[in-house]
């Protein structure tokens, strides 16, 4: 496993990727119109160059020399935030994602950072598992941000400190 910053010029293949693994993914979680509206909203190659100009650090998580998945970082005052971590289904299983969080966490100590929290949905049990798995703990229960339309993303906050 290895990741990779990528540049604007790669948001349409992130935008291509996030389309793709969302709709296997997320339907089942948030329903097939959230998934759609979600994508819409953060995942176009559109949002994610603008995402890029507000400090996210996009990248790909490759297998060997195949991209399994794709993440997003953005380093804040105290704390790295972490987020995108997808993987494609035909890599999962593999460990993939808790490499690449471990990588992650790397990244952020080497920042001289305190801490690396994210959002989870909290139907999302597979993600949680993940990152229980690799010491993170709920700092927030049940955060819900309404995210417009009448949707909402109803997620718990994960944290690991250095």
């Amino acid at each position: 496993m290895a990741l990779t910053f990528a540049n604007k010029s790669e948001a349409d293949e992130i935008a291509r990727m996030a389309n793709e693994i969302w709709h296997e993914y997320f339907p089942s979680i948030i329903g097939l119109k959230q998934t759609e509206y979600m994508i819409m909203k953060f995942q176009t190659a559109r949002s994610i160059r603008q995402q890029m100009d507000e400090g996210f650090q996009y990248g790909f998580i490759f297998d060997g020399d195949r991209k399994a998945g794709y993440f997003a970082i953005r380093p804040e005052e105290d704390a790295l935030f972490m987020g995108r971590l997808y993987i494609h289904s035909g890599f999962r299983g593999k460990g993939l994602g808790s490499q690449a969080l471990q990588e992650m966490l790397r990244i952020g100590r080497d920042l001289g950072l305190k801490r690396m929290y994210l959002r989870v949905n909290v139907r999302n049990e597979g993600a949680i598992a993940t990152y229980e798995k690799n010491g993170f703990t709920i700092a927030e229960r049940d955060s819900i941000v309404d995210i417009g339309e009448g949707y909402v993303m109803h997620d718990h906050i994960y944290e690991h400190v250095y």
